[in-house]
């Protein structure tokens, strides 16, 4: 089987020694977050997808399933500089991305200065992103594309690496906002948060309603981090598995699939979505300890890669059928 991997890199040996420290490494902080998260380890490893892979996730729940708890326990657990924004519907974009002050020195002169907004951190998490209008909202999207900003006409980089993750409440409660399609197709994946089972939320019930709480602790480091994300684009991926991602991604846009499935699509994912799926199937790899993807990495992420990338048309809607279902018999299909 023909593999593409990175022509620039000459030592295969050295990427397996690479990959089995990372391994160990990785192992190491998600056993670090399984102290503190509990029962949720697909959410874990999705979220540790779309950091490998050097994206944005959005975590979508009911509120009260720890949804911001994970996120400040992988900013601890990874050694990142995190900040938090909660969104509201009078949230501004300077409150975002920072501001200019008029200062007046000593001798009178006058000069702006620009304050730094909570962006500039490298790991930003956006609590209840669709509380804030769309205004507001877009004010990420330079941000999380280009990783820098622009004001009054200047632009400033962001800290690497860079990662938002956002949380957000099921649309049909009171008080959101959706999110603008192209702020949507930013992040690398959609990560749906489901209640606990009965099992996990003992745990929760005991262990979190005591005199003291269990705090997580730093494994990682920045450099460490940004180390495995340049390895998992130098990850082998095989000829089946670039033709999975393919077959997936062009059957989910209307007029390209199985009629069945993609009469029901009013717009589907684009390009981005196959680079999204490509990334993630290798960072999940590097995850379960393996130096290249399969077919079973792409059903996997099938659904977290291309749920919010598409829309069905109304008669769809209005007839019961989803987004979720569709994607399940496009990645049935792929076996």
């Amino acid at each position: 089987m023909s593999a593409i991997t990175d022509i620039r890199e000459a030592d295969p040996a050295a990427v397996v020694a690479e990959a089995e420290a990372a391994v160990a490494r990785i192992r190491a902080a998600r056993a670090e977050i399984g102290r503190v998260i509990f029962g949720q380890e697909d959410v874990v490893e999705r979220t540790l997808v779309t950091l490998l892979a050097g994206g944005h996730g959005l975590l979508v729940g009911v509120p009260g399933l720890a949804k911001t708890r994970l996120v400040t326990t992988l900013g601890t657990v990874l050694g990142l500089d995190a900040r938090r924004i909660q969104f509201t519907p009078d949230l501004m974009p300077s409150d975002i991305l920072g501001t200019e002050v008029l200062e007046q020195a000593a001798d009178g002169s006058r000069s702006f200065r620009f304050l730094k907004g909570p962006v500039f951190a490298q790991l930003l998490m956006a609590d209840e992103i669709n509380r804030a209008s769309p205004r507001t909202q877009s004010a990420l999207l330079q941000a999380m594309q280009e990783h820098h900003v622009t004001v009054a006409g200047q632009a400033y980089d962001l800290p690497q690496p860079f990662h938002v993750l956002a949380t957000q409440n099921p649309l049909e409660q009171e008080g959101t906002y959706p999110l603008p399609e192209a702020q949507l197709d930013r992040f690398l994946l959609q990560i749906d948060v489901p209640y606990p089972d009965r099992e996990a939320e003992r745990r929760i019930l005991i262990e979190t309603t005591g005199a003291s709480e269990t705090e997580a602790r730093p494994v990682l480091q920045p450099g460490e981090l940004m180390a495995f994300q340049r390895l998992v684009r130098r990850l082998p991926v095989g000829q089946s598995v670039v033709e999975a991602i393919l077959d997936l991604v062009r059957s989910a846009r209307p007029g390209e699939g199985a009629p069945a499935a993609t009469e029901a699509v009013a717009w589907g994912p684009g390009p981005r979505a196959s680079q999204a799926l490509m990334l993630a199937v290798r960072a999940r790899a590097l995850i379960d300890g393996r130096l290249a993807p399969s077919r079973d990495d792409v059903t996997a992420l099938a659904a977290p890669v291309l749920q919010h990338r598409m829309a069905l048309t109304f008669a769809a809607r209005a007839g019961g059928t989803t987004v979720r279902s569709v994607i399940d018999r496009l990645a049935a299909a792929l076996n």
